[in-house]
């Protein structure tokens, strides 16, 4: 059954955000969906370049009131 997460990384700084969700995926089995939070703008293009390089899923990228929403899913 797939589960979903929050990673706020908000006030963390480039690669801050990017390196949380990373540990956070090792940590997830395929089919679950991780939402990061971010104060960094540069996260709204970092984490999904980094998503398709590895082969998981970009739900989508949005931003609210100066935070970034960056939704994965796990795919391998």
């Amino acid at each position: 059954m797939a589960t979903r997460r929050l990673i706020d990384a908000r006030g963390s700084f480039c690669p801050g955000p990017l390196m949380e969700l990373i540990a956070g995926m090792k940590m997830a089995q395929v089919g679950d969906e991780i939402e990061v939070l971010s104060s960094d703008r540069g996260s709204a293009h970092e984490i999904p370049e980094w998503i398709r390089k590895v082969g998981h899923e970009h739900l989508g990228t949005r931003e609210e009131n100066g935070v970034w929403h960056v939704s994965v899913r796990k795919a391998k």
